[in-house]
């Protein structure tokens, strides 16, 4: 049953995956993410429903449009299989249960985030005010965070991420960290609780710094600018809360308190 359960999973995500990718390309120019169909950005030619089939197609055209042979870009099959991974590995983590499928909502706004941010250098609202509200009304059914938790973690996520931005500011004499960035913020406290938001800021603030400070010294496009999107920063540190946060969070307890 398990097995069975996993494939529907897998097949489910793949096609998350390709909705995800109409959204990573549009929700930026605020085109609708319905209608039109898929259609090739290079030649304008519609996408065909059997040339549409997540993953495979992607082989089967080898990484071409059938019509002008433009390249298809990485991203496309790349989303689609982290898509599909994470969701599986969630449904292994907590089962078919309300706590998986608010960890999937959240693990599909954070594979948005990432790659919007990483692309457009903007978080839109349209992913995080909703999203803060979804996060709280679900934590009505899940087991973990309460709803006095998950009140706290908006609140908390906020206020730091906040106070971060300001402090950054005054350091570095111009904007460190956007608006986009705090309201996600507010959303993922909102998702995961007060003490894993925290888990957050410091593996997001972590991996700013070591994967930033590798691409201000190897990237001349940063050297130039000296901006670096931290949205995928704090995407990457929610998945880690997701299905590790607990567990470093006891840890942490046991080894220093």
């Amino acid at each position: 049953m398990d097995t069975v359960i996993i494939v529907l999973i897998s097949l489910i995500g793949l096609a998350l995956g390709s909705f995800l990718n109409v959204c990573i390309y549009r929700i930026p120019h605020k085109k609708s993410i319905l209608s039109p169909g898929s259609s090739c950005p290079k030649c304008g030619t519609k996408i065909r429903l059997y040339d549409n089939i997540p993953l495979l197609s992607y082989i089967i055209l080898k990484g071409k449009c059938r019509n002008c042979a433009a390249r298809i870009s990485l991203q496309y099959p790349l989303v689609e299989l982290v898509t599909a991974a994470l969701l599986v590995i969630a449904y292994l983590r907590f089962g078919l249960t309300w706590d998986f499928a608010a960890r999937g909502i959240l693990i599909l706004v954070m594979i948005l985030a990432f790659f919007i941010d990483l692309r457009h250098r903007i978080i839109p609202d349209v992913l995080t005010l909703p999203g803060v509200i979804l996060g709280f009304l679900l934590s009505f059914l899940v087991d973990s965070p309460s709803v006095l938790n998950s009140a706290l973690g908006a609140i908390v996520g906020g206020a730091i991420f906040y106070l971060a931005a300001v402090l950054g500011e005054i350091l570095f004499k111009k904007e460190s960290m956007g608006g986009g960035d705090i309201k996600l913020a507010v959303l993922l406290g909102a998702f995961l609780g007060w003490k894993n938001v925290i888990l957050v800021f410091f593996l997001s603030a972590f991996f700013g710094t070591l994967i930033g400070g590798a691409a201000l010294f190897f990237s001349k496009q940063v050297k130039d600018t000296r901006t670096i999107p931290f949205g995928p920063f704090l995407a990457l540190g929610a998945l880690i809360a997701v299905f590790l946060g607990d567990a470093i969070i006891s840890a942490y307890l046991r080894a220093f308190f």
